[in-house]
């Protein structure tokens, strides 16, 4: 059945439609979309040269969209998936390869998109830098593997921040304020400006500065039955400066450094379940609470909640151009400091109720605090030739060092008293053996340390005029170790265990492009990715239930993942007409899957043998008219397993079956926007208004694999608390259900101002865009959910 949403969106568009072709400009005018020039194979090219699938977001695209961070890009690029997992954290999927949710507390586990600043690697897995998108000439999305030039974590793509470079061409600038409000919510808005000098004829500096502040929309119960509002505020604050050298016109050096916060109250959690908070408590009895059942966007507390995140990156880009050879060297460094601090009470006093502690030891407030800091150097060094004859090239170095310090532990002021009245006289000091501090009945350390040095290189060679073909490859060698130390009451008991695990390979690429004519390019590609493998951490044994202790106690090393891709697309460019498409097929071995392990609240990493994904991606940009643009992405996926894998018990483990879907990916989403344009002389000479509708549609997803299986929907918490007896079930669809949003945009243009009013999620939508579960269920169950219908303007201008 059509929604109401699909009819109106259509009503929309048609009206468009009509009202362009009422006032049309001439079709033969001379119009033509602008060539989009990338860097995606490490030398600049137009978009339609490239011999894959790629899509490009300009900066025009990024302002008329209103994007503002990549979950509102992927709006608009086929076949590119983000998983909300809460502020600043988010995974990234691109042509339907994704392993499952990967968590806070599994530092080890890679990505599988590579994300990079202009040269330099920014990804890190789950903290996904969440970057200010302000005076970025372009985000670029490489599809497929792209293990040759870009490495290890590129499995399924890679995308790159392309911004803008300090300028020689005089000073300039541009300032943008913002000020929206979210309905049932609070009220948000950014400043941020750009300010481009040239100094001399050889050094020209441009700075960037931006602040935003994130109005909540989620609701917090408290203990006593008041509720505090807009819970999950926040704000995001950076800069960039770089300064560009140039004393002579074939050496330009770049130095730059980029430095964000971000500090966020709370977390995008709506809940249906909570020890302390669900509809099966009993107040008429003793000891019991009053029943609760949550509305939309609330959730219940006992601790405010933060994500911190502190990101510094200093690079510096030489580039020398010779007589035939280009000589290019990136070095960066970044350091970064991440803390999620949680409400873990329920999960805390879940425990509790298993080990038998009375009510007021189980109503601890405890704080899981979770932190990351990540210190990592990277040098690249690459030739490549610069002549017009039909032989072109790239080779080159690759050299990383990351040491990741990661620490977990459970301040709950009294927990150690309770432990040695119940269970024993120094049962605290025992377990924290020495190493954990007091009142943590849980405490963790896992410093990692990460080198990787890499060879590559691609040749392309032009066969005839028309016929173009690149092959290439990379040789990687890497070495990883780690020290564990995990130790209290929930804990394993290890201290400084050392674990180490390497690996080397090659990955290699084939691509031809044929020009069938000067607007019509098609291009096949047979490439191997990869993602390097690691090590388990511990599991949480104390908190392991018999059975999932058999299921789980024996997973440690997980091997590299590897890919083989194989595509094939078109690339059609007119003068008002741009259409790329591809079909591709990629065989999976080894497939790292992550899963929740139950009753440990503890997460494993593991290879699946086999899994595929192959589909369709299109995007389509057409202006019929000098009125009227229309805008389509859109990707059709199947992403399964080929191989399924049975537990200690001969039971499918955590919904790896054969035949079963990849987590995080819907089988068919789009987005689509059109744009009217209109003469605006009655606000001032010169002006051009637009009215601009972007409709999304997500098909539906599971965040884990297991959740696809029969009963995975059904909860019992095992817990008797507060009136609950603990054998009541929760029910719920673990199929996130598809949704659509529209985003209105209505802005007026001069040469040096503009102002925008929009209204994002018009149907107010209250989407679940990834299921969150606490000690497997038992102490909590939430959907992360969108940002509700926001209404805001925004006023820009430039000099």
């Amino acid at each position: 059945m059509i929604s109401k949403k699909t009819l109106l969106l259509s009503s929309s568009v048609a009206a468009l439609v009509g009202a362009s072709a009422g006032t049309a400009i001439a079709q033969d005018s001379d119009f033509t979309f602008e060539e989009i020039v990338v860097t995606a194979t490490k030398r600049a090219s137009s978009i339609q040269d490239v011999p894959f699938s790629i899509n490009a977001m300009s900066e025009t695209d990024i302002k008329r969209t209103g994007a503002s961070n990549l979950e509102d890009l992927a709006r608009n690029v086929a076949g590119l998936q983000i998983q909300n997992l809460g502020p600043g954290q988010s995974q990234v999927a691109i042509r339907g390869v994704s392993a499952g949710q990967i968590v806070r507390d599994q530092p080890g586990v890679k990505e599988q998109v590579g994300v990079y600043l202009d040269e330099s690697v920014i990804s890190l897995s789950l903290f996904t830098p969440d970057l200010d998108l302000y005076d970025l000439n372009r985000v670029e999305t490489l599809r497929g593997p792209q293990g040759t030039l870009f490495g290890s974590g590129s499995i399924g793509g890679t995308i790159r921040y392309i911004t803008n470079q300090p300028s020689f061409d005089g000073i300039a600038g541009s300032f943008e304020a913002d000020l929206n409000t979210v309905k049932g919510g609070g009220t948000g808005g950014s400043l941020k400006g750009m300010i481009n000098v040239p100094l001399s004829d050889t050094i020209a500096v441009r700075a960037v500065a931006y602040h935003t502040e994130y109005g909540g929309f989620i609701d917090a119960i408290r203990e006593g039955g008041s509720i505090d509002k807009d819970v999950n505020s926040g704000n995001r604050t950076g800069g960039r400066f770089a300064l560009t050298f140039q004393p002579s016109d074939s050496v330009t050096f770049t130095p730059r450094v980029v430095y964000q916060e971000i500090d966020m109250n709370g977390f995008n959690r709506q809940e249906v379940f909570n020890l302390y908070a669900n509809p099966f408590t009993d107040a008429s009895v003793a000891g019991g609470r009053e029943p609760v059942s949550f509305d939309e966007r609330q959730q219940f507390l006992l601790l405010d909640e933060a994500f911190e995140d502190q990101t510094m990156i200093a690079d510096a880009t030489l580039e020398i151009s010779l007589d035939s050879v280009d000589i290019t060297s990136v070095t960066s460094y970044t350091d970064r400091d991440i803390l999620v601090s949680r409400d873990a009470s329920a999960l805390t006093g879940s425990v509790s109720v298993d080990l038998g502690y009375p009510t007021e030891a189980v109503m601890l407030p405890s704080n899981l605090r979770d932190t990351t800091k990540v210190e990592s150097f990277t040098q690249e060094l690459r030739l490549s030739s610069n002549g017009d004859g039909p032989l072109q090239w790239v080779v080159g170095a690759f050299y990383s060092d990351t040491d990741r310090f990661y620490k977990q532990f459970l301040p709950t002021p009294g927990y150690d008293g309770f432990t040695d009245a119940v269970l024993g006289a120094g049962t605290a000091a025992a377990t924290s053996m020495g190493v954990g501090p007091v009142d943590s009945p849980f405490y963790s350390e896992l410093p990692y340390s990460i080198e990787q040095i890499s060879l590559f290189g691609e040749m392309t060679y032009d066969i005839t005029d028309r016929l173009q073909l690149t092959a290439g490859g990379r040789y990687y060698d890497y070495s990883e170790e780690r020290y564990v130390t995990q130790v209290g009451l929930f804990g394993n008991g290890v201290v400084d265990q050392l674990d180490e695990t390497s690996a080397n390979g090659f990955t290699p690429r084939v691509l031809a492009r044929y020009d069938v004519s000067d607007d019509v390019t098609v291009n096949a590609q047979v490439s191997k990715g990869f993602r390097l493998g690691g090590v388990n951490d511990p599991l949480n044994t104390a908190l392991c239930n018999a059975s999932d202790l058999e299921i789980f106690g024996g997973f440690q090393n997980y091997e590299d993942e590897t890919l083989w891709n194989y595509e094939a697309g078109i690339k059609v460019n007119k003068r008002k007409v741009s259409f790329n498409a591809a079909a591709f097929y990629t065989d999976i071995s080894n497939l790292q899957v992550t899963l929740d392990a139950g009753s440990c609240s503890s997460r494993i990493s593991f290879n699946v043998p086999k899994a595929h994904t192959m589909g369709v991606e299109a995007e389509f940009k057409a202006r019929p008219t000098d009125n009227f643009e229309f805008t389509f992405a859109g990707s059709l996926i199947e992403s399964e397993f080929d191989s399924t894998v049975t537990d200690s018990t001969n039971a499918v483990l955590g919904g790896v079956r054969d035949g079963n879907r990849l987590p995080s990916v819907p089988k068919f989403q789009f987005g689509t926007t059109a744009t009217y344009f209109f003469p605006a002389d009655f606000i001032a000479n010169g002006a051009e208004a637009y009215f601009s509708a972007t409709f999304q549609h997500r098909g539906s997803i599971f965040t884990q694999p297991s959740d696809q299986e029969a009963g995975a929907g059904s909860f019992t918490s095992g817990l008797p608390f507060g009136g609950a007896s603990g054998a009541d079930t929760t029910v719920l669809d673990l199929e996130l259900d598809s949704y659509q949003t529209m985003n209105l945009s209505f802005g007026v243009e001069m040469e040096r101002w503009d102002v925008v009013a929009y209204i994002n999620n018009v149907f107010d939508e209250n989407a679940n865009l990834s299921f969150d579960r606490e000690r497997g269920g038992r102490a909590r169950l939430a959907f992360r959910t969108n940002e509700p219908r926001t209404i805001g303007v925004k006023f820009r201008t430039r000099f």
